[in-house]
């Protein structure tokens, strides 16, 4: 009895382990085809993901369903941003629900590594904004059709990555390393949310000004919820900002799709100096708890109001330092007397009513003060500005009180005394005197070494000149990776650009010596030492150049030499125009290989990050064509004959298209023109030529002396199409037409007029050969002294194949043709033309006889007394009869040869 029992149970048991690896896969499809529906009638993007994962033992006895590698794109302005990827999703559902084919209850949902980026553009809007319309209140039946229920008990967020950028407001937050996580019951209309979250790093920017970057975030909170009013009330909220501890408390209600209330304030409840100082990033990264401190602090703030597209919440937050002081206990000095008053202040909402006042701002290291103060208004309507700094800095001596990173070497004087007071409006309208501002900034000795840049920024001198037009930039000079540069000029719009992030608009002067671009971009080739590893890395980081969005600066430069990858350029001037994310270039000339070269064009990053746009044109002259080719990846695959060719080209060039990653062109985006002009060339050992002269016995086609040749091209999806052009080398003349791929096919149709005097016994008997066929399908042939020859031309540069042809065979039908016609044209005019004549005089003649007879009256019988009548009559007949004698003469030919 035992033993049945036992066996009953295994069997049991054994059925349900394979039910639990069969289900999943029974339902797989099912669930996969739901997944796909709601998504794609939920949502306005492009969702897409790689598998879905089904098992009854993550969450058993429910079964659990995750969605991996799900990625949503936007669409229309936001197509190429991704607003959400995620390693995976996971859901638990109730089995039962599944298999009953009813709607399936969700009990748990988590989110591992999931990356947000939510973007608001300049116009407001979002690309978040995915969601299809609501039509529940046209068709109240469609709020049943939905698959899935919510029976949500808890959920999770995994090693998040979030980024928040404002574009409209001009601000931005990341978050990184984000987990957090909530438990409660979701199918109650009121009940208490449980959260706990933990981010690694939170940065928040608004403006140019970083208020936090990477502060260590922690908040654990209770959440009251109540469904009905969709109100989330916060409970005894704890927060941590690396040391400063925040006490969290009010709510945030829901009022419609696209507005939030919120009603929240934040306090620190400790006063210590200390925990204020831990947002400081400088100070916190090293050695933060050794740290002495002494001084009080006060921080606190709140928001209120509604959250709209076109609302804000007022908001305030206080900060107060009094009698502050830090000193490392390994480090010899203090940062002491620290005093700050700061209040940003908004009352109702509007953005043009925001406050910032610090009213005190000051510091003393090594008994050297340095002091700020600043007062800003109105800054959407007309920004105003109250702002002074003066004080004095020795760099070197600030390892002395902070602790730097280690492998950082700084040293200098900065020498400051600036004020500035008065409305933007004033400075626009070149209201200058409406607007003060006076002082200067000097920074000398400057040297600044660092794990990012250990070849050292130098700085010898600096001078800026405040006054009301602009700042007037006296001297600049100094070295960076071996580049002795200096600059002048002026900066139009400094105070917009620091406070509102306007374009920073200026023109400068730059000269040089010698920049090695491979260095400034980074660009060095690895040493044979490097691990594949950290090349992989390397080139897995590799990005292209990006231009600042927020500039409009001009520079006239000059520079001596310029070296980039294989090529080096001496005597470059021109104009370089820094706008709306693009380097515009302006008649930038540069002598390299051995001529001369002028470029204009654009290289943008607006439109991508990764593939910048690019839109050149270059003009070229007495270039050596060998250093071009071995120079330029792009040469080489819009003229792949320059490997076999030496001499010297001119060129022009117009081209737009795209760059890669690693700022190559990617060669499928071009598309271009131009003409190239070969002044004088050697063209030797080239497999295409060599193949047709040893196919045709003509030595003198090998090594060609190549003078004055010129032709126009143009390149579009990856081929080069090349424009008809003429040759004669060595008394042979070749008409060449084609194209040529940059994966180096050729399909090219060349026309020789060759002279049989430098053919070989070889290559006459090719032509005999090719004339016999000719004339075996009936195509008479006469060669002559000059053979005429087609060339077609296939395979590609290294492996040519060539088919020839007689010219006179290939066109011979179609000549003799229009040789008959012509001939027998000319029959036709030449015997109507004798018609003619032959009618003329016997008119005139008829004429002379009939007036003869009238004179002395006598009367013609023979032509009833209307001679032009008769003179008429006979012309008719005559040309009647020439033409009918031609025709018949035609018909009787071509009788003739029926028989």
């Amino acid at each position: 009895m035992l033993k049945k029992i036992l066996k009953i149970v295994g069997i049991t048991v054994l059925v349900l382990i394979v039910a639990a690896f069969a289900i999943p896969y029974f339902f797989k499809d099912k669930i996969i085809a739901i997944v796909k529906t709601e998504l794609n009638n939920r949502l306005i993007a492009k969702v897409d993901f790689k598998d879905v994962d089904i098992s009854l033992f993550r969450h058993f006895p429910r079964l659990s369903v995750g969605l991996e590698n799900l990625q949503v794109v936007g669409t229309g302005e936001f197509s190429s941003d991704t607003l959400l990827a995620a390693k995976q999703i996971d859901v638990a559902l109730n089995l039962m629900s599944v298999i009953n084919g009813g709607k399936m209850d969700i009990y748990n949902i988590a989110l591992s590594q999931p990356r947000i980026h939510a973007i608001v553009n300049k116009d407001g809007a979002a690309n978040w904004n995915i969601m299809k319309p609501d039509t529940a209140a046209a068709h109240p039946a469609d709020t049943a059709q939905s698959k899935f229920a919510l029976s949500l008990q808890q959920y999770k967020i995994e090693d998040a990555w979030i980024s928040y950028e404002d574009r409209q407001g001009n601000m931005a937050l990341l978050v990184t390393g984000l987990t957090h996580q909530g438990q409660g019951d979701f199918t109650q209309d009121q009940f208490l949310l449980q959260t706990s979250t933990v981010a690694d790093g939170i940065t928040f920017r608004y403006g140019l000004i970083p208020y936090l970057s990477q502060v260590k975030t922690k908040l654990d909170a209770g959440i009251q919820i109540d469904n009905k009013t969709s109100t989330y009330t916060l409970k005894d909220g704890k927060a941590s900002l690396n040391n400063l501890e925040l006490a969290l408390q009010g709510l945030f209600r829901l009022v419609n799709d696209s507005t939030y209330g919120m009603d929240i304030s934040f306090k620190a409840p400790s006063t210590n100096f200390k925990d204020l100082l831990s947002l400081v990033p400088a100070v916190y990264k090293t050695d933060f708890d050794k740290i002495k401190t002494s001084g009080t602090a006060t921080f606190a703030g709140f928001v209120k109001g509604n959250y709209s597209p076109t609302q804000m919440p007022s908001f305030g937050l206080d900060l107060n330092v009094k009698d502050g002081f830090f000193q490392y206990p390994d480090l010899p000095k203090p940062v002491k007397n620290i005093q700050i008053a700061m209040k940003i202040s908004n009352p109702d909402g509007v953005p043009d009513h925001t406050v910032v006042d610090m009213p005190t701002g000051h510091l003393e290291m090594d008994n050297t003060p340095l002091d700020l103060r600043m007062l800003v208004k109105t800054p959407v309507s007309d920004l105003y500005v109250d702002a002074a700094a003066k004080g004095k800095l020795d760099l070197s001596k600030i390892s002395q009180f902070v602790k730097l990173e280690a492998g950082t070497n700084l040293t200098g004087l900065l020498d400051a005394d600036i004020s500035a007071k008065g409305n933007m409006s004033a400075i626009e309208k070149q209201q200058y005197d409406r607007f003060y501002a006076a002082g200067t900034l000097q920074l000398s000795n400057m040297l600044y070494k660092s794990k990012d840049y250990p070849d050292g920024v130098k700085v010898n001198n600096l001078f800026l000149q405040f006054n009301p037009k602009n700042v007037t930039v006296k001297e600049l000079n100094g070295q960076y990776l071996g580049t002795n540069f200096e600059a002048n000029g002026a900066v139009n719009n400094l105070l917009a650009y620091t406070l509102k992030n306007a374009p920073l608009d200026g023109q400068l002067n730059f000269k040089a010596d010698e920049i090695n671009l491979d260095k400034w971009m980074g660009t060095t080739s690895s040493t044979p030492a490097a691990s594949k590893e950290t090349a992989k890395k390397d080139s897995a980081a590799a990005m292209p150049f990006a231009v600042p969005a927020n500039l409009n600066i001009g520079l006239q430069t000059t520079v001596n030499k310029i070296h980039y990858d294989k090529a080096d350029l001496t005597n470059v001037s021109g104009n370089l125009l820094v706008k709306d994310e693009t380097v515009t270039m302006q008649q930038l000339k540069a002598n390299a290989l051995q001529g001369t070269m002028e470029i204009n064009g654009s290289y943008s990053t607006k439109a991508s990050k990764t593939n910048p746009d690019i839109n050149l044109a270059y003009n070229v002259q007495n270039l050596d064509v060998q250093q071009t080719f071995n120079t330029f990846n792009t040469v080489q695959k819009l003229m792949p004959i320059g490997k076999f060719l030496s001499g010297k080209i001119t060129s022009q060039l117009t081209m737009h298209g795209k760059l890669g990653k690693d700022m190559s062109p990617e060669l499928n985006t071009l598309t271009g023109d131009g003409n190239l002009l070969l002044i004088q060339g050697f063209l030797k050992q080239f497999a295409p030529v060599d193949q047709l002269a040893n196919t045709l016995n003509v030595a003198q086609l090998k090594d060609l002396s190549l003078r004055d040749i010129k032709n126009y091209f143009a390149f579009e999806n990856g081929r080069v199409k090349v424009n008809p052009f003429k040759v004669v080398v060595n008394g042979v003349r070749m008409d060449i037409a084609g194209s040529h791929g940059f994966d180096q096919s050729l399909d090219y149709t060349l026309q020789l007029a060759l002279p049989r005097s430098l053919m070989g016994a070889a290559g006459n008997n090719l032509i005999n050969s090719l004339a016999s066929q000719a004339q075996s399908k009936g195509i008479p042939v006469n060669i002559g002294d000059s053979v005429h020859l087609q060339v077609l031309m296939g395979g590609n540069i290294m492996k040519p194949s060539v088919k020839t042809d007689l010219r006179e065979s290939a066109n011979s039908l179609k000549n003799q043709a229009a040789e008959l016609v012509k001939n027998k044209i000319d029959t036709v005019k030449n015997t109507v033309k004798d018609s003619l004549n032959q009618i003329k005089n016997t008119a005139v003649n008829t004429l002379k006889d009939e007036l003869k007879n009238q004179l002395s009256g006598k009367k013609d019988s023979a032509h009833n007394g209307k001679p032009l009548e008769n003179v008429g009559k006979q012309a008719g007949e005559s040309v009647k009869n020439t033409l009918n004698g031609l025709f018949k003469k035609k018909n009787n030919t071509a009788d003739t040869t029926k028989h």
